[in-house]
Formats: C-alpha cells, structure tokens, sequence
C-alpha cells in the first residue's frame, strides 16, 4: 500500500505463512509482528533513512518466536502490546483505543481477546483520520479467525468461553469499520493458528463480510459452534514458543554463532555423544534417502521447514546437529530459531560427504518407484500407512491404506508392529521420508517408502478410493 503520506509492506514469510508489516511515515517507522532476526530490519531501516518508533505487537505469538526483543534492543524502539499484556521485559501494556503516532499516521489500539486475552488488532488512519487499514493479528485471518483453544489454560477459561469473547470482539470492534479497510492478518493458508484460511494474504474488510464462514453465523452460539468444531490439537511447541514471546529469549546472534561452529566428523560424533544431540539432515528426501549419519532425523528445508521442526522435535530445547547442503548452514539455524530450537550445537563442515568419506557408518532409506509398488502391493493383504493429512487421505487414498497422519506420529508410532512389512506414502515424498527417518531412528526398519507418493501413485493401476473405514487399526 502507497500513499504519499506513507508506505505499508508486507514481509511475507511462505515457510511460516507469517506476515510482518513495515509501515513509514515522514522519516518514522514501525514494524508490526517481526520475524526473530533482526538485521533485515536493520538494514531496510538504514535504506529508506527512517527511525523505527515502535515495534508492534498483537499478541505473545505461539507458532514463532518474533523478534521484538532483539529488535528493541538495538534500536531503543519501545515494544507495544495490547491490554493484558504481562512482559517479562520493559514493554507497553497499551489501553483499548489508545492511538500512537507515526509520522503522519495515527495507529490505534484495539483490544480483540478471544485468540488470546492480550490479542490486539491495530487500525491505521491517514493524515485525514480516515481508518485505512487493519493489522488484524490472529483475531481476524483471511476467510478464517483465529483459534479460540491456545489459551485456556493461562486465562482459565474454556475455548466456548474464548469463542464467545472474540465473538464480541470482532462484532463490537472489527465489523463496524467500513469496507473498504484493507486486511493485513498475522497468517496465511498454512498455518496451524487457523482451519480455514485462503492463500491470498491482502483483502478488503468488505468482502471479508462477504465470504468469511465465520463472520457469517446468525448469533454468537453459532458462532462458537463454528469455529470450535474441527479443530486439531495445537502443535507442542506452542506453549513454549509463547513463553519465549513473553520472558524474552537468547539474542538471534548468539544463536548463530553457535549453531555455525563448523564440525569435523569426529568432532560431531563426540558433540552427538556427549550432549545426546539430535541428529537433524536438511536435504532433498531423494538425497537422504541414499546416504545418511545414523539415527538421524530428515525434515528438508525446501518445505514447510519450521512448522515440521516444531511439530516433530517438540522439545525446543533439545541439542540439536546439523547435516545440511553445503551453504544452507546460516539458512537452517536462522528458520530454526525462528520456531524457539535455539540450541543447535553445530553442524557438520563439509556435508554429508565429510561424514562418509571418513570411513564412518552411513544409513540408507529403503524406498521404491510407484511402478514398483504397483506390481508389488497386495490390496488386502499388504499393509500401507498413508501419512498425509486427513482432509488429503478423505479426498482419495490407496484402497485399504490406513490413515495416520505425520503430525501425530509420536502417538501411532508404538502401534507398528516391528514384524510386520508396511508400505509408507505421503503426497510426493516431503513428508513419508520424514516419518521413515523417525521409524528408523526408533528401531524399525519393517517398511518400504514410495517415492513420488500418492501423486506417482494415483498414475498407476493401483485401486483408489474416497471411502473411509473409521474402524482400520494398526495392530494385528
């Protein structure tokens, strides 16, 4: 958006489907919802010529960790949350409707609970005091709003409680603004904050009145019936990622420095040895799958990185080594601290080529072409886990496979039957090599996984079908 009073940029990050926002105004700045590291902001705040008045932010994120700290340090710009908000470090706990300064725009705070206690949308006027544009956070996503169930432990409320506040926040503070407001959302399609979202990540508030399911219920009751039902469980991380928004984190620099100590191959070993480190390759899954360090764990960076990091590793805490592409080094430690797993020992210098040429141990996955697995698979009688998401499987799925999402495979894991051959697909391949890195790593080595995935297979003669058996278990 281009006035000649102001500018506002979306800093879209796909990986995250996160949205941060650069506003300028006569000289002044503010940014709205960082991402952790901190010099790209530096660096556009130091082109445009610009002082960064204040940092925005419109709720303690649970899917990543801002950088609002580390940004406020080295800027002095004070961080500004909405109402409710308990910092653990010097912040602004703004009032309902209260208005800040910039330039010559006025951004006005408005308390929206309902995602959280502390959610805030804020709404930009013009020069004129004319309302402009609407940074809506996680309170109002594009055809969605978001979850009412992250918060119901600390503010001792249930979800229907929470449903029903942001109910009357987005009836009494977001729908009586005029329709030709612009959107802004915290998140896109992708993103676990929400069920519903589009992959447009810019609209009009006018035809969000239009389209959004959820600004459409007749009354509250509806409402909240609505927006509750179908929700998957959060990611684990969530809560930790929030407790690293609200206490404060290690600056990203410390995390990098340490995570760009280069290791020798014996210097890996020693460090996975010692500290009982996660091995975590970042490859191709067509690469893994050919060579890899022992016991180690595939999420390749070309995908949905962090959020799979997050959903898979849990524990952000956990001592982490990386294998990745010669180069993707600085890449991988930085999308990782974006999710809060600032404990990244180090990675191997060299590769994966360094490990092997060292005459140390190497894995491999066993996988096969679709063509294979069509002359191979007995419909009936071959066992096949289908990893992909459930709205994925319901749509089309191999005849008799069995639903079991990678998401949740610290749950199903313990019902594989380590003495019984299964087949393993996702999609294209992304997300299959990431459960056979888990299983093998956890001992199983009983399955077969099939590159090109469901998408090489619906190609082949195998029997498909959209029927789904509610009663398949994994257990024989």
């Amino acid at each position: 958006m281009n006035n000649q009073n102001f500018t506002v940029e979306q800093i879209y990050t796909g990986c995250l489907a996160q949205g941060a926002y650069y506003i300028t105004s006569n000289g002044e700045a503010a940014i709205i919802d960082p991402l952790r590291e901190p010099q790209p902001y530096l660096d556009r705040l130091a082109k445009d010529n610009v002082k960064l008045k204040y940092i925005f932010e419109t709720h303690f994120h649970a899917d990543f960790v801002s950088g609002h700290v580390d940004l406020g340090k080295k800027t002095n710009a004070p961080i500004v949350f909405g109402p409710n908000a308990a910092c653990e470090f010097e912040c602004i706990s703004a009032s309902d409707n209260q208005e800040f300064k910039v330039g010559n725009v006025t951004i006005k705070v408005l308390h929206t609970p309902g995602h959280t206690m502390e959610s805030t949308c804020y709404l930009l006027k013009d020069e004129n005091g004319k309302d402009v544009a609407l940074f809506s956070g996680d309170t109002l996503f594009l055809g969605d709003v978001g979850r009412p169930d992250l918060a119901q432990k600390a503010a001792n409320m249930t979800m229907e409680d929470l449903a029903g506040l942001l109910y009357e926040s987005l009836t009494t503070k977001i729908l009586p603004l005029a329709d030709d407001v612009t959107v802004y959302p915290a998140h896109g399609a992708g993103s676990a904050c929400g069920k519903n979202m589009m992959k447009e990540t810019v609209d009009t508030l006018g035809n969000q009145k239009k389209m959004n399911y959820a600004l459409n219920q007749p009354n509250k009751e509806a409402f909240v019936k609505a927006v509750t039902d179908g929700l998957l469980p959060p990611p684990a991380y969530f809560g930790m990622n929030v407790a690293m928004n609200k206490k404060g984190y290690e600056s990203f620099e410390a995390v990098l420095n340490q995570g760009m100590k280069a290791l020798s191959a014996e210097e890996f070993e020693l460090v996975a040895e010692n500290t009982g480190a996660l091995i975590l390759d970042t490859r191709n899954d067509k690469v893994f799958a050919k060579g890899f360090v022992p016991q180690s764990i595939n999420i390749g960076l070309g995908g949905e990185f962090a959020p799979w990091v997050g959903a898979l590793l849990v524990d952000v805490k956990q001592p982490i080594l990386l294998v990745t592409e010669l180069g993707q080094e600085e890449e991988t430690v930085t999308r990782l601290s974006r999710v809060g797993f600032d404990n990244v020992q180090g990675h191997l210098k060299g590769g994966f080529d360094t490990w092997k040429n060292s005459g140390k141990e190497t894995d491999t996955i066993k996988r096969m072409t679709a063509e294979q697995f069509s002359n191979e698979v007995k419909i009936g009688e071959s066992k096949i886990i289908d990893v992909r998401r459930e709205s994925e499987y319901a749509a089309e799925h191999v005849e008799e496979a069995y639903s079991k999402p990678l998401a949740f495979i610290n749950d199903w894991v313990k019902d594989i039957n380590p003495q019984e051959h299964f087949y393993l697909h996702c999609a294209g391949g992304y997300r299959s090599m990431m459960a056979a890195s888990i299983l093998q790593a956890r001992g199983y080595r009983n399955f077969t996984d099939v590159e090109g995935g469901f998408n090489a297979i619906a190609k082949t003669a195998v029997p498909k079908t959209d029927f789904v058996c509610q009663s398949k278990v994994l257990t024989t």
